[in-house]
């Protein structure tokens, strides 16, 4: 994968036990790897459900292959955070991973 096309730096985060400002154990949302991506947005769609207006907007993020993200896991970049929806690891070369994400709202 050419390094040029990986031009957005992104934060995995995962959910588990942390500590707080005062030290103690908390379950949170915690920094697991940072790493460069490729980031495309896909579609957006608005409704209407249950009286409520409803937005959601899909993207495809795209890293250096690595086998240790799931679908637990959410991308925070620039202020907006993905949630992972799917992993899709290209497993014939090993090149890379797409993370099928929708932002949370």
């Amino acid at each position: 994968m050419k390094a040029g096309l990986l031009n957005r730096k992104i934060t995995i985060q995962s959910f588990g036990p942390t500590q707080d400002s005062i030290g103690q154990e908390i379950q949170d949302w915690a920094p697991f790897a940072t790493t460069w991506a490729n980031i495309r947005f896909l579609n957006g769609v608005e409704s209407v459900k249950a009286d409520a207006e409803v937005s959601v907007s899909k993207a495809s993020i795209r890293i250096r292959y690595r086998q240790d993200i799931t679908e637990a896991m959410r991308v925070v970049y620039n202020g907006i955070t993905y949630q992972i929806k799917a992993v899709l690891p290209d497993e014939v070369g090993r090149d890379h991973v797409d993370l099928s994400c929708e932002v949370v709202k």
